[in-house]
């Protein structure tokens, strides 16, 4: 049954990553169809996708007291379906303003997705095979992330006829279908997994068991979590770049088209894919095999992290447009096969 369940984790989240990528493509198209000056479009943009990691920023807590409060099950699917409405709803905008508006608010739903998701794996897997876990549900995110471009390109081109005839703008449809697969998921997740699913694993005796109160004097006086929420801002900021601005960044500098700048970022992304599987298994593995922590969580971050700083740095100095983006790629590899260490040790 636990693997049942983190195929749905991944799948949901992959549909999440895919949802919110949905205007990444057409940033600079939305900009113009709503009368924005050429020259502020990717200004404005830049703050409407701002915007929507505000409202998943200041939801992440909150959310996570719903999963706790109501179970990862039920919170799931309700969030979901909320942030599926919302992506419908964000097709039906009729300005800058309005866009923000609902896009903040859809950040805000997603912001539940990965702490239910944080939570369900910490009930259903043990210790040892967390990471793994972990590493495949990163995995299902980023190819979400990886596929969003490419589908987003190809969908735009496809869907120019049916938008000229119903005289609506393309990427509305686009937003529109996008909608679609998060309420079909939430309906087939509630009705596959019952609430006695969960949990499969009994907490470990190294988990706290202390009272509320304690757990959080502990957890805002603790320079591990500090550190772990800095590591997470700042691979956070760059995988943000590449989730929403690399298509654009392409088309701007690179002088590549909407398509092929939605391929390329997909190209991109599979390095992530892989990175994510890849880090989840070899983290498991050094923690069976050394029982350190500090070597087979930390230690993972470590080198990944730094890898990506430099392989991102040097693809900026690439001319080869190829070249450049298997660096990128590369890079993002090494981003997503640290980054699953810093999911691990939270959960």
């Amino acid at each position: 049954m636990r693997h049942v369940i983190l195929s749905f984790l991944c799948l949901v989240a992959a549909i999440a990553y895919i949802q919110r990528a949905a205007l990444s493509v057409p940033a600079l198209e939305v900009a113009r169809d709503f009368g924005v000056p050429e020259e502020s479009r990717a200004t404005v943009m830049g703050w409407v996708q701002s915007v929507w990691y505000l409202g998943y920023a200041l939801l992440q807590m909150p959310s996570g007291w719903l999963a706790d409060r109501y179970g990862s099950r039920i919170t799931l699917a309700g969030l979901c379906v909320l942030w599926s409405l919302l992506t419908f709803l964000t097709g039906l905008s009729f300005g800058i303003v309005s866009l923000a508006v609902i896009w903040f608010l859809m950040g805000a739903a997603q912001a539940g997705a990965f702490p239910c998701a944080a939570k369900a794996i910490g009930q259903t897997y043990p210790e040892s095979q967390r990471a793994r876990a972990s590493g495949i549900l990163a995995g299902g995110m980023l190819i979400g992330g990886a596929i969003a471009p490419v589908i987003a390109g190809n969908m735009l081109v496809n869907l120019t006829p049916l938008a000229t005839s119903l005289h609506v703008y393309r990427w509305q449809l686009l937003l529109w279908l996008f909608a679609v697969p998060g309420i079909i998921w939430s309906i087939v997740f509630l009705m596959s997994i019952k609430g006695q699913s969960l949990p499969l694993v009994r907490r470990e005796s190294s988990e706290t068991t202390a009272g509320s109160s304690e757990i959080w004097g502990r957890l805002l006086t603790s320079p591990s979590l500090a550190l772990l929420c800095a590591q997470q801002f700042f691979r956070a900021a760059a995988m943000v770049f590449f989730l929403t601005w690399f298509p654009t960044f392409l088309q701007e500098t690179r002088g590549v088209s909407l398509k092929e700048s939605g391929l390329l970022t997909t190209y991109a992304g599979i390095g992530g894919v892989v990175g994510s599987l890849l880090g989840g298994v070899i983290s498991d593995w050094l923690f069976l095999k050394t029982g350190n922590k500090r070597l087979s969580r930390q230690g993972i971050a470590v080198v990944g992290m730094a890898s990506c700083a430099i392989l991102i740095t040097v693809s900026g100095f690439v001319a080869d447009l190829n070249v450049s983006i298997a660096i990128v790629a590369l890079g993002v590899f090494c981003a997503a096969f640290g980054g699953v260490s810093g999911y691990t040790v939270a959960i």
